[in-house]
C-alpha cells in the first residue's frame, strides 16, 4: 500500500530530458509514494503533457499539479484537461494551482493572478465540472459568454493551491481540497501556515481535518553526490530568491540586509537564467558563501534515518502529509525504504 502521507516532485528542478518522468513515475510506484508532483516550466515541463504522461504508466500513484497557472489557458482547456486525466486516472488526478511569478508573467505578457480570481477561478471550475452551464464569467484575460462542459462523470476532481502568504493559505482553508506549502518554511512558519488553513476551514463550515496540508520539505540525502547536493540545496534556494526573494524572507522573518547582499553580489546579479539549473558546481560553492546556513535549516539532509527524522518533524508540526522535494525516485530509495521499516516497527509496537 501506498504511503498517502509520502509524496515527491517529479522532474524537480530544471528538467532537460521531459522523458525522465516515466521512469520516475514507476519507480515512485513502486517505492509507495502516494503522490507525484508535477510543477511547470516554460520550456520542457508543460503540466498537460507530463500529467497524461505519468497517468498512462501508472495505476495507484495520485497525480497533482502543483502548480498550473490559470491565466496560461482557457478556463475551458483547463476545465477540459482536469476532466480528462481524472477519466484517465480512473480518479487519481487533482488539479493544483498557484500565482505564478509576477516577473516572468509581466515579460511575457500573461495576465496577473489575484487571491480574489483564485477563488473564483476554483468555483468556476466545481462548477463546471458539475455540469452546470456558466454564462457572463470574467477574469482578469477577458469576459466569456459561456463555458460549458458536456462530462457525463460528474465525480468530483480535487482542487490543490500552492500557498504562500496568509491571504493565500486562508483561501486554500476555505474552498480548496488540499494545500501545498513552500521549501525552506522555518518550523515556525509552517506551524503557523498550519494554522491558518485549518482556521479558515473551521470559519467556512468545513471540517478542518478535511483540507490536507503538505509540508514541501527538501530532501537531500548524504548518499547524494556532493556536487549534485549543493544544485538541490544551494541551487534551489538562490533560484527561489532570485525569483521572490522579498516574499521568502518577509514570511519568514528572515534578515532582509542578506537578501540585498545576495542580489548585489557581481556573480548573482548578472546571470541570467536560474541558478540551479545552470550554475556549475565552483559557482554554487560561492553562491552558498552568501546564504546562512539557517536558512537550509528547515530541509532533510544526513543520513537516511536523520532524513526520516526531519520528515516526522514536519508531521509533528502539523502538517498532514510531507513531500520529499528535490530528488527523484531513486535518489529518494533508501529515505523511504528507511521511513518504510521504521513505521513498520512504529505500528506493531503499537499493537503490542
Amino acid at each position: 500500500m501506498p504511503f498517502d502521507e509520502l509524496g515527491f516532485y517529479a522532474l524537480a528542478g530544471g528538467a532537460k530530458n521531459p522523458r525522465a518522468i516515466v521512469d520516475e513515475i514507476r519507480t515512485a510506484e513502486q517505492l509507495g509514494l502516494g503522490t507525484a508532483f508535477i510543477s511547470e516550466r516554460f520550456d520542457v515541463k508543460e503540466a498537460a503533457t507530463l500529467c497524461g504522461a505519468a497517468g498512462a504508466v501508472s495505476d495507484t500513484i495520485r497525480i497533482v499539479t502543483a502548480a498550473t497557472n490559470q491565466t496560461t489557458r482557457h478556463p475551458m482547456v483547463t476545465a477540459a484537461f482536469a476532466s480528462t486525466m481524472h477519466g484517465l486516472t480512473n480518479g487519481r488526478f487533482n488539479l493544483g494551482l498557484g500565482r505564478g511569478i509576477k516577473p516572468i508573467f509581466d515579460a511575457y505578457g500573461i495576465a496577473p493572478i489575484t487571491t480574489k480570481s483564485m477563488e473564483e477561478f476554483a468555483q468556476l471550475m466545481r462548477r463546471l465540472w458539475s455540469g452546470e452551464v456558466v454564462t457572463d464569467f470574467q477574469d482578469s484575460t477577458r469576459a466569456y459568454r459561456v463555458l460549458a462542459m458536456d462530462r457525463p462523470d460528474k465525480s468530483p476532481i480535487g482542487l490543490t493551491l500552492v500557498a504562500f502568504g496568509p491571504d493565500t493559505l486562508a483561501l486554500g482553508g476555505r474552498c480548496f481540497d488540499e494545500v501545498v506549502l513552500h521549501t525552506f518554511f522555518s518550523d515556525d512558519t509552517t506551524a503557523k501556515a498550519v494554522q491558518v488553513v485549518k482556521a479558515a476551514a473551521e470559519r467556512a463550515g468545513r471540517n478542518p481535518d478535511d483540507v490536507k496540508v503538505w509540508s514541501c520539505l527538501a530532501t537531500i540525502g548524504d548518499h547524494i553526490e556532493e556536487g549534485l547536493r549543493l544544485k538541490k540545496t544551494v541551487g534551489r534556494l538562490a533560484t527561489y530568491l532570485q525569483a521572490y526573494g522579498d516574499l521568502m524572507v518577509r514570511v519568514n522573518r528572515w534578515d532582509p540586509d542578506v537578501l540585498t547582499k545576495f542580489r548585489a553580489d557581481p556573480f548573482v546579479s548578472s546571470f541570467r537564467g536560474s541558478i540551479d539549473s545552470k550554475a556549475t558546481t565552483p559557482e554554487l560553492e560561492h553562491v552558498a558563501t552568501l546564504i546562512p546556513a539557517e536558512w537550509f535549516a528547515s530541509s532533510a539532509t544526513g543520513s537516511p534515518p536523520q532524513c526520516v527524522e526531519a520528515v516526522r518533524h514536519q508531521l509533528g508540526l502539523g502538517c498532514d502529509a510531507v513531500i520529499l522535494h528535490g530528488a527523484t525516485p531513486i535518489e529518494l530509495g533508501p529515505v523511504v525504504h528507511e521511513y518504510a521499516t521504521t513505521q513498520s516497527t512504529t505500528v506493531t509496537g503499537d499493537r503490542i
